[in-house]
């Protein structure tokens, strides 16, 4: 297969970004683009009709979102690679792709070359992370292989309150129990959501049990 075209589907939901990729892989002569989607639900009925090698998916779109497209994808046209390429750089996303069946993971801001072997890669049935997806992911697997502890950049005490977080218990119990006010406890939690790049409470909790903070619960 190394000597064929791979068709290629774009699927971004910004029309200015979605030609300037287009201008990208026109320069390269073994890959086509066949179909472009403005949202996830017209990215699964373009790869369902032109059937294409590979799709290059943004997360963040309108309606279907790219994760759920990308799994809707792989579960009816295995064949096809998905690189996800996006602003997004959370480790959160990065793993939900991967279980959703994305090949590949990219960030924006690429340069030509990459963004080039990343779809290859992918419609060539191989895996492609971008450097520094690449670099997150082996020192996430590094820290489950040796043990340390998850969530090295937060501090002792920020550990401690995304730990009562995780167990279920409200800012004003936290305070309480670590003997603080509850305006401090907030600020806490305010700079956890920002060290874990998280906008709520429930994703900052989600994020601290997959890593097996908060085995107890509130009250216990």
């Amino acid at each position: 297969m190394a000597d064929e075209t791979l068709r290629v589907v774009i699927a971004d939901d910004h029309p200015t970004f979605r030609e300037g990729l287009v201008a990208v892989l026109s320069t390269a002569p073994d890959l086509e683009v066949v179909a472009q989607a403005g949202t996830g639900q017209e990215a699964v009925a373009a790869v369902s009709q032109v059937r294409p090698d590979v799709v290059v998916m943004e997360i963040a779109m309108p309606g279907l979102d790219g994760l759920e497209a990308t799994r809707r994808i792989v579960a009816e046209h295995p064949r096809t690679g998905v690189v996800v390429l996006t602003m997004f750089d959370e480790d959160e996303n990065v793993f939900r792709a991967m279980r959703s069946g994305a090949r590949g993971y990219l960030l924006k801001g690429a340069d030509r070359s990459t963004i080039l072997e990343a779809v290859r890669a992918t419609g060539r049935g191989n895996a492609f992370f971008g450097p520094a997806v690449a670099q997150r992911l082996m020192g996430y697997f590094s820290a489950q292989r040796t043990g340390a502890q998850p969530f090295g950049n937060l501090t002792a005490r920020e550990h401690e309150v995304l730990d009562l977080l995780a167990r279920g218990f409200s800012n004003a119990q936290i305070a309480q129990r670590i003997d603080v006010s509850a305006k401090t406890v907030r600020n806490h939690v305010s700079n956890i959501f920002a060290k874990l790049q998280v906008v709520d409470r429930g994703t900052a909790i989600a994020r601290a049990r997959q890593a097996g903070l908060g085995r107890d619960q509130a009250g216990s």
